[in-house]
């Protein structure tokens, strides 16, 4: 985690989003699927990131409650692949985050159900005007179908690009008594 936030701190001058993060994932149908996410926050115990409930990603983590994060940033040509088990995080922590979320993005949550088809863009507008007006002037609580997802290192790799296609590359594996680290192949 030392390294990794040694190379997220430099990143965070140099881009726009980079706690972007693309996550995969394997559904029942064992077909793999990704797309990016947001790192909402990392420590010891994993790195968490938030969504429905009721989306594609969620429906693929419990059927396979597992995955893997990849962060890349370029320049400097630095990529991070994390690999480990996913489960929900705790209600009050989705709800402390969610505290937190601009109130568009709370209207947002309960306006949308992520992945699900919908007729038109027209009908999302529709959708986040009612929830709006619901809840003018009022605080707005964490959807029940909203949350976290944290995925747990089991393993991390750091790769550096280098010129000469020899990349740095380290592997980080977690055992018991901490974490082995062994150097690949470019």
């Amino acid at each position: 985690m030392t390294q990794f936030e040694h190379w997220f701190r430099e990143a965070q001058g140099e881009f726009r989003m980079p706690e972007a993060m693309a996550l995969a994932t394997v559904g029942p149908d064992l077909k793999p699927s990704a797309r990016m996410v947001l790192a909402r926050g990392w420590d010891e115990r994993g790195f968490v990131f938030y969504t429905d409930y009721r989306s594609r990603k969620s429906d693929e983590i419990e059927a396979n409650p597992r995955g893997a994060l990849l962060f890349y940033w370029n320049p400097p040509g630095r990529q991070v692949r994390i690999e480990g088990p996913l489960g929900r995080i705790s209600p009050e922590e989705s709800d402390e985050y969610f505290a937190t979320r601009a109130r568009g993005s709370q209207i947002a949550a309960h306006a949308s159900m992520q992945s699900h088809l919908i007729k038109s863009r027209d009908a999302l507008d529709a959708r986040v005007l009612e929830e709006a007006s619901r809840f003018e002037g009022s605080p707005i609580p964490r959807p029940s179908g909203w949350g976290g997802f944290r995925l747990v290192p089991e393993t991390m790799e750091f790769w550096q690009q280098r010129d000469d296609r020899l990349h740095d590359r380290l592997l980080y594996s977690r055992e018991p008594q901490g974490w082995r680290v062994e150097r690949l192949q470019p």
